[in-house]
């Protein structure tokens, strides 16, 4: 059956609309890498029940439906479901660096233009692991994957992935001081139908790579291609555990299993996390 692609005037939450329809009564109508977009998301949901809300027409939130099996027709291991997270905000941080680019290109051209040789690079973008996407160090796009119930086989009956994204928030619109959109950023209009073809390309390209190499990281290069796009990797961090406590240290690697790898800072000893806020330090 062929994927479904659903743009709603309005929405609660991609997720949770998504999710409803992916496990209700017409659940068989929505097959694989089925999309839900919005521009107006009014109850947002973020990791650890956080809210997400941004002026209508100015961010897109895009999930989409992951009904993965293997060629055989076997199901994904359940151990490769941690690595949709990842696999969501490395295709995430490939879309928005496309944009940045394209954006500082348009400002060299410019300025060539007007006789000014003298322009800065282009802002880098980088995936903080392990789903958000930042510009500068300021967050533009986040992650939530949910896992959909499991089946009678045992195995999750899908996963779905949401990402929010600010496109053309300005100054007062940004959810936080840590906050950007690509407008500002590019510091013109961006095209949100580009950006999210750009993103469901990317996504689709890693996700068939990733199934076709039987759920294996390192196998298909997505471990390696996520390891490229990290800017957390060679950070000092600190990081909240998902229990209490926190870890303080550097990111040295990311795992086979798409866990982070930490150098603490006291003991020298390193931890692997799955799970936790991370905070790239500056100091």
């Amino acid at each position: 059956m062929t994927a479904r692609f659903t743009a709603l005037a309005e929405t609660g939450s991609t997720n949770d609309d998504l999710v409803a329809r992916a496990t209700g009564d017409e659940a068989v109508d929505w097959p694989d890498f089925s999309v839900l977009i919005t521009d107006n998301q009014t109850r947002g949901r973020g990791r650890l029940g956080r809210t997400w809300l941004a002026p209508t027409g100015k961010s897109l939130a895009i999930s989409v439906l992951l009904r993965p099996s293997l060629a055989d027709g076997s199901s994904l291991p359940l151990g490769s479901y941690g690595w949709f997270p990842l696999l969501a905000g490395a295709a995430m941080t490939k879309a928005v660096r496309q944009v940045v680019i394209a954006g500082h290109e348009l400002t060299v051209a410019e300025a060539a233009a007007a006789g000014e040789e003298d322009v800065a690079e282009a802002p880098p973008v980088m995936l903080k692991w392990p789903n958000d996407v930042q510009i500068s160090g300021y967050k533009v796009s986040g992650i939530l994957s949910e896992l959909l119930p499991i089946t009678a086989g045992g195995a999750p009956g899908g996963v779905v992935i949401g990402a929010g994204l600010n496109v053309s928030l300005d100054e007062h619109d940004l959810p936080t001081l840590t906050s950007t959109s690509l407008t500002l950023v590019t510091g013109s209009a961006v095209s949100p139908d580009a950006v999210l073809a750009g993103y469901l390309s990317a996504l689709a390209e890693l996700y068939r790579s990733f199934l076709a190499a039987g759920g294996d990281a390192v196998a298909s290069g997505l471990h390696a291609e996520v390891s490229a796009l990290c800017g957390t990797l060679g950070q000092d961090v600190r990081v909240e555990l998902p229990g209490g406590g926190e870890l303080l240290g550097s990111a040295v690697a990311i795992e086979s299993d798409g866990r982070l790898r930490v150098r603490e800072r006291s003991s020298g000893e390193e931890t692997s996390v799955a799970a936790g806020d991370v905070t790239h330090l500056r100091y």
